[in-house]
């Protein structure tokens, strides 16, 4: 039986999928067999081709790896075409922006082994551009509960299938990570020690654009599935406010300015799927 299937949607992904796929592949070993399906949704460059150009190294350490087609770009439906094709007893979710490191996949195949549902996640590294404004927002960013506490799966998260088996099909949301994460409690969610790299979008109006995104997707949750919101991670267990931002106030108000910016009406999209590249 397979032990981990990796879903990766890509949408015009050919620039980033070969890092992410390398270091996928370079990962050390897992105890059972492991598939990557990586699923091309309604791309127009040769990212599919260049995913196909990795199954000849994925073969030679004993994995498999799939590309799927999708005429479509819809990185829910891809979710959905993926796990129709998937037959691991785990399910990992990977961004093709995301680079893992060595012990992740074994370790999330690993804390995943159980009847008993659950989540997982790794420990994320977040990359920053050359960009003073972002590494400034991004140094308070890192300090909000979301970031320091908890298991907050963006870029990566795991289940089980006892896990997945909680919902059917990936709803029509903006954010799926959310919506994965909160279908648990936090004592069903568990942090593996491995990290992965993460890339945070860079400029203000990336920032801004982006994060309001992200905002409306946390929204739509609370007003869909309601119910849901009871499984976030308590409040407590960080410095307050004030604390963090006399500690850092440059850092806070690159922050600020950027959740100031949200509700701009000249920087709003209209693309609800808006990315930061």
């Amino acid at each position: 039986m397979t032990r981990a299937s990796v879903l990766i949607p890509a949408h015009d992904e050919a620039a980033y999928l070969p890092g992410c796929l390398a270091a996928l592949l370079a990962s050390d070993d897992v105890a059972g067999r492991v598939e990557v399906i990586v699923v091309a949704n309604g791309c127009t460059d040769d990212t599919a081709q260049v995913a196909r150009g990795f199954a000849a190294q994925a073969q030679d350490r004993g994995w498999t790896l799939k590309v799927l087609e999708l005429a479509k770009g819809d990185k829910l439906g891809a979710w959905n075409a993926g796990e129709a094709a998937a037959s691991g007893k785990v399910l990992i979710y990977l961004d093709a922006d995301v680079t893992v490191t060595a012990p992740l996949v074994a370790q999330l195949a690993e804390v995943l082994d159980t009847d008993t549902p659950r989540y997982a996640s790794g420990t994320p590294r977040i990359t920053v551009p050359d960009d003073p404004l972002t590494r400034h927002y991004t140094r308070f960013w890192r300090t909000t509960p979301f970031l320091s506490r908890g298991v907050p799966g963006f870029g990566v998260f795991a289940m089980n299938r006892a896990g997945r088996s909680r919902w059917d099909n990936w709803p029509d949301i903006i954010s799926d990570d959310t919506f994965a994460r909160l279908n648990f409690t936090p004592q069903e969610r568990f942090a593996v020690p491995a990290s992965y790299d993460w890339p945070m979008v860079e400029g203000f109006t990336r920032l801004v654009k982006v994060r309001r995104r992200q905002d409306i997707g946390v929204a739509e949750i609370e007003s869909r599935y309601p119910h849901l919101v009871a499984h976030d991670d308590p409040p407590g267990g960080t410095p307050p406010v004030w604390r963090r931002a006399l500690r850092d106030p440059v850092a806070f108000a690159a922050f600020c300015a950027v959740r100031a910016a949200i509700n701009l009406p000249v920087l709003r999209s209209r693309d609800r799927w808006v990315r930061g590249r």
